[in-house]
């Protein structure tokens, strides 16, 4: 039965709707789809207080994504903490900072697990009877984790550079991982071509509306864990540009139910320094990012030349005021070290780059140091380990001696207790 509450896909460019398909472009203008939900239906149906006694992950808000019926892949993705990060504040020199940290979602560590039960859901809801995707790595993950959970064979593509450990980390699964020698953008101009040619579910291309759709819940408990505020400032890294308006999408979703109280937040996107076409289009004044068609960057993961939201994202971060920045490899290798070393937590390449961009907009004074602030980690550093192994120092190795071991601490002597 077609779920009371999704009205369709409509066209971001032309508005032109349709009919829930596995499809994501407007047969008109070639646009970009979008799900479409009726508020009304969902404000009479459910409220704020109906949530208290859900499981608290991202299925909590079932009403607002777009499936037919409960859902039947990544159970139990979501849920992940919003930390108060206040010795990492202090050396940032501002007061209030939150960490979202997607870095220990289920199964595989990322947010694209929050994307991928939406997608997978959907997909055998449409029939679907093999999936895959396009993949800078995450995504490759989850899709193969998720897939081989729900029963369903896998074919995901990826560029041949990618690191060892994503690379692992989808085969491991049991899924058909094919490297293709290329950018990102080449291997997902080939994932469109097999979803039309074989008939897959490719849960970036053909099932991408809804896909898309499971990045809300990042914004959805963002809310939720403070309270049911929505903060000052949100930074976000960008490879497609998806998130970042997923999560604007939600928070107006919300104030839409009356569940927020109407409120201004500045979204900021964080790119790598050796692929920022949306980076680059904000700082100039372009309308439109001009594609990177060679990335160079250690964050492989936000490696995508031509972002395909990369329009919707300047017209959003202009919009609400908020400003984009783009940082070097060193820059990212050390704000990884400094968020680990103040917060325990351990994030991937996109993490140093979201904090070392972060940095930059205290520093330029677009993020004042009284304000509210949240950084999206959204991957998990175990992923991308290569990128510290010239940077960090080798442990000492000493004999099982104490004297040696007092040697190391006469070196750096321990700090005196009060």
């Amino acid at each position: 039965m077609p779920s009371p509450f999704l009205r369709g896909l409509s066209c971001r460019s032309c508005g032109k709707s349709f009919t829930p398909q596995a499809t994501n472009f407007c047969t008109d203008c070639f646009g970009p789809l979008e799900v479409q939900y009726d508020y009304a239906a969902i404000r009479a149906e459910v409220s704020r207080a109906d949530l208290k006694g859900r499981p608290f992950d991202m299925w909590r808000y079932q009403e607002l994504l777009p499936l037919d019926a409960a859902p039947t892949v990544g159970l139990h993705v979501g849920g992940t903490p919003l930390l108060r990060a206040d010795r990492l504040a202090r050396e940032l020199g501002v007061s209030r900072l939150w960490i979202k940290n997607d870095a220990v979602n289920h199964p595989t560590l990322s947010f694209k697990d929050r994307v991928v039960a939406v997608a997978l859901s959907k997909a055998k809801e449409f029939g679907f009877q093999t999936v895959g995707c396009a993949s800078t790595g995450n995504l490759a993950n989850s899709v193969a984790a998720n897939a081989a959970a729900a029963g369903l064979p896998a074919y995901i593509l990826v560029p041949a550079d990618l690191e060892a450990a994503k690379l692992l980390g989808t085969s491991i699964y049991g899924a058909r991982l094919v490297r293709v020698r290329g950018t990102y953008d080449q291997v997902n101009r080939l994932c469109t071509q097999i979803a039309f040619k074989f008939g897959f579910g490719l849960v970036n291309i053909n099932l991408r509306p809804f896909y898309a759709e499971g990045s809300k819940t990042f914004g959805y408990e963002m809310a939720e864990q403070l309270g049911w505020r929505l903060p000052q400032h949100v930074v976000v890294p960008m490879a497609g540009g998806s998130l970042i308006g997923k999560i604007a999408k939600a928070f107006r979703e919300l104030t839409e139910l009356g569940w927020v109280e109407p409120a201004t937040t500045h979204f900021h996107g964080a790119q790598a320094a050796g692929c920022a076409p949306i980076a680059t289009a904000v700082q100039s004044g372009a309308e439109q990012h001009r594609p990177v068609k060679e990335p160079q960057t250690i964050a492989k993961s936000l490696a995508i030349g031509d972002p395909a939201d990369g329009f919707f994202a300047i017209q959003l971060i202009r919009s609400t005021r908020g400003w984009a920045e783009a940082v070097s490899d060193d820059e990212i290798r050390s704000a990884m070290q400094l968020l680990a070393e103040t917060e325990g937590v351990f994030a991937e390449t996109a993490g140093g780059v979201t904090l070392a961009a972060t940095q930059r907009l205290i520093e330029q004074g677009r993020i004042g140091r009284d304000d509210e602030i949240v950084i999206c980690i959204t991957g998990n550093g175990l992923k991308t380990q290569e990128a510290l192994t010239e940077v960090l120092e080798p442990a000492p190795v000493i004999a099982p001696k104490l004297e040696e071991f007092a040697a190391l601490v006469a070196e750096e002597p321990l700090p005196t207790s009060a």
